[in-house]
């Protein structure tokens, strides 16, 4: 018989080995890139957060006068190349560029690249410099209550009358998406990380226990109902926090 905590030892040990010498070889070549400046390690390793299932997550400066677009499509070459790269996809922020790159072992590697003068920190998400000289901090994007509010009623009426005319797949997206929506106002109102519900499982449970009721365990109208009933009473309490006005003028009509 084997033993399951042996076998998810022995995963853990692997994969933080591979996590540990895919990074190396990323920051060693990038010492030896005369059109790098800096390099930075962002995400949950810069917080200390890290284990041996996180990203690797890095950011580099570009040097005054280069393309950044030129340095991303060598790199990217490069991680395609050498490290046999399965495939990747790109977000870009300004003038900063994010690839994120998926690697054999189901190792991702998001690497960005910014010009000299805008390397540093953005946001809650974490930058901790390894050389170079980081500019000041920046904000980072915020989150705008007030278009997060339209999108949640924008979701419940169309939730509503995609359950009325037995659309019960898109009843279940908009049902859904109002529940993201509340997990993330939520994480805001209480200084939480707010993207990719990365500061759901930090809430409170009297916050995100009403919202259990609001999964919606299958496609019935009973279910579905029951569900909507519940993201739609979760939604107007949060809006409540940061505008009770609206959360009034919603609920009278929601």
């Amino acid at each position: 018989m084997t033993d399951p905590a042996g076998d998810d030892g022995r995963a853990l040990g692997y994969r933080q080995g591979m996590r540990a010498a895919v990074e190396e070889r990323l920051l060693r070549r990038a010492g030896e890139d005369p059109r790098l400046t800096g390099a930075a390690v962002t995400g949950s390793a810069a917080r200390g957060e890290a284990d041996a299932w996180s990203d690797i997550d890095l950011l580099f400066a570009v040097r005054d006068g280069v393309p950044v677009a030129e340095v991303v499509a060598e790199w990217s070459a490069h991680l395609h190349g050498s490290l046999a790269a399965l495939h990747h996809f790109e977000l870009t922020a300004g003038e900063t560029v994010h690839r994120a790159f998926l690697l054999p072992g189901r190792l991702e590697v998001d690497l960005g690249f910014t010009p000299e003068a805008t390397f540093g920190q953005v946001g809650d998400g974490g930058f901790r410099a390894l050389w170079g000289t980081p500019a000041g901090p920046s904000a980072g994007a915020t989150v705008d209550v007030s278009f997060l509010a339209g999108l949640g009623w924008h979701h419940l009426l169309h939730a509503d009358v995609a359950v009325r005319r037995d659309r019960p797949w898109l009843a279940e997206h908009w049902i859904s998406a109002v529940r993201d929506h509340v997990l993330t106002l939520a994480a805001y109102r209480l200084g939480l990380p707010t993207h990719y519900a990365k500061g759901a499982d930090r809430l409170p449970p009297d916050l995100t226990g009403p919202l259990e009721a609001s999964l919606v365990p299958d496609l019935s109208r009973v279910s579905l109902n029951r569900a909507l009933s519940a993201v739609r009473g979760a939604f107007l309490t949060e809006l409540r926090h940061h505008d009770p006005a609206l959360a009034a003028t919603l609920d009278a009509e929601l």
